[in-house]
């Protein structure tokens, strides 16, 4: 444990030594949203978020990449030397394996948030060979998380879910859709859920927390180091992600890292876990797909706005008291999800 905490001291201090240079780049490299008029998945203006989020233009976006990079690189140095330094390195599953599919989740699903934040930033016409339409980009991400769903089954021989009070459930071969779903779904979900300041990044700080801990209870030398240098770099970065934002996640860094924590918790067999510790982000994504089905099969809205957090913007809620309630709601379920994990 005095290592796993070095570990996150040391990715926090690189971190910090780094954010700053990296937002006067993306600065340079005019990498950032500077029109705030967007539209939804059917190509219409929304005027909602628009007036609330039209002071956030010109905010350099891709703070993932910097966070995906120092955590990758200190893990490829690090990583290797444990056995030097006396430490007993662990794992649930094959060694090897289970780095491959942790880092194959970060980083792929990290390179088609860049893609995508290229093709917006840049002005790309969605019609563009550059750009992806929105079904383009389902489909992409449902393809790396089918990979990932059958890495995790094929070579780390996982086809189980553990539901408390119920018990173990053997899914055999449909855990691999069953997994790919959760993968998509937890990836849209950061990526929705990242429109306040320090909203998507403060929720996962805290889950992080989470199985951070419950990796370490397992002896998971190699997510517990990860968790560990992805905590401290988040951390970090929050700093400068906290209302009035200086930099934002963007696709690169959302999209990654809610692939990355559903990947997580699918390995610790702690899917239930994942649910209620990610409650939040869960509630954002599916207010968001009822609001879009509603407009697609009955033409009509079926809330005034969303997702939830737009929802209580346009009720008269300032941004840091939602970010600020939203992370308590998100420490409680944490501790209920760990308690639930532990039975």
């Amino acid at each position: 444990m005095v290592l796993l905490l070095g570990l996150v001291i040391f990715a926090f201090s690189v971190t910090s030594v780094l954010v700053v240079p990296f937002i006067n780049l993306l600065y340079r490299l005019k990498f950032q949203r500077l029109d705030q008029r967007t539209r939804d998945a059917f190509g219409r203006r929304t005027h909602i978020f628009d007036r609330f989020h039209r002071q956030k233009a010109g905010t350099p976006v891709g703070g993932g990449l910097l966070i995906i990079g120092v955590v990758s690189i200190l893990y490829a140095l690090l990583f290797p030397l444990l056995k030097y330094l006396g430490v007993n390195v662990t794992s649930a599953y094959t060694l090897k394996e289970e780095i491959n599919i942790v880092f194959f989740s970060f980083i792929a699903f990290g390179l088609l948030g860049l893609y995508d934040d290229i093709r917006k930033f840049f002005g790309v016409s969605r019609h563009h060979y550059f750009g992806l339409r929105l079904r383009h980009k389902f489909i992409i991400q449902l393809v790396l998380a089918l990979t990932v769903a059958a890495l995790m089954h094929i070579n780390l021989g996982i086809n189980i879910v553990n539901i408390p009070f119920f018990g173990v459930i053997n899914l055999h071969g449909w855990f691999v859709p069953f997994a790919a779903f959760v993968i998509v779904a937890f990836a849209n979900a950061v990526n929705v859920t990242d429109g306040l300041d320090g909203l998507a990044t403060g929720l996962l700080m805290i889950a992080l927390f989470a199985f951070w801990f419950l990796s370490a209870s397992i002896l998971d030398t190699v997510l517990s180091v990860f968790l560990a240098l992805w905590l401290g770099a988040i951390i970090s970065f929050l700093y400068f992600n906290v209302y009035p934002a200086r930099i934002f996640l963007g696709d690169v860094g959302a999209l990654s890292f809610g692939a990355t924590l559903a990947v997580v918790g699918i390995l610790l067999g702690k899917v239930m876990a994942l649910l209620v510790v990610g409650g939040i982000f869960v509630a954002e994504i599916l207010s968001s797909f009822l609001q879009l089905a509603s407009k697609r099969w009955r033409g009509k809205k079926l809330f005034p706005v969303a997702p939830i957090h737009l929802w209580l913007q346009l009720y008269g809620w300032e941004e840091p008291k939602i970010v600020m309630r939203a992370w308590l709601a998100t420490i409680m379920l944490a501790i209920f999800g760990m308690w639930l994990a532990l039975l």
